[in-house]
């Protein structure tokens, strides 16, 4: 973790997330706790930008991963920082790529271009108990009051 000073939750302990749904509503929770919207309210640009993320990488551990399993959010001074576990030990053709989106739409493709633009310090390991874990830091500014 590289800077950013992350904040406890309690929240991200006891979250039960099994869809993308599921996980933006608990991201967006914590980012509601996290950040005071009366006197340091979270950027709505960044907490969008965040929301796609969390949404890519669940998405992508249902669909391509094998199941979901695991989800992970620490809210941080700066940002979030997202882990999602999967069932796969295959990691991802684009991962460490440009972020350049596909020329065309072959019904897939723009997940993992938008996750390298929109988040740092992506990382992926494997798991013990077999699959993978990738877990990334959104950052998340504030709106000038």
């Amino acid at each position: 973790m590289r800077g950013e000073e992350l904040l406890p939750t309690r929240a991200a302990e006891t979250a039960r997330v099994t869809t993308a749904a599921s996980a933006r509503a608990h991201v967006r929770g914590l980012v509601d706790a996290g950040w005071d919207a009366a006197t340091r309210p979270a950027a709505e640009r960044d907490l969008i930008d965040l929301l796609l993320v969390v949404s890519e990488l669940v998405a992508n551990a249902v669909r391509h991963g094998g199941g979901l399993a695991g989800f992970e959010a620490t809210t941080g001074r700066d940002g979030v920082r997202l882990s999602v576990h999967d069932h796969s030990d295959v990691v991802p053709e684009a991962a460490y790529g440009p972020g350049t989106l596909p020329a065309g739409h072959h019904g897939s493709g723009y997940g993992w271009p938008l996750i390298l633009r929109l988040a740092r310090d992506i990382s992926i390991r494997p798991r013990p108990s077999g699959g993978k874990t990738i877990t990334v830091f959104v950052p998340v500014g504030t709106e000038a009051l």
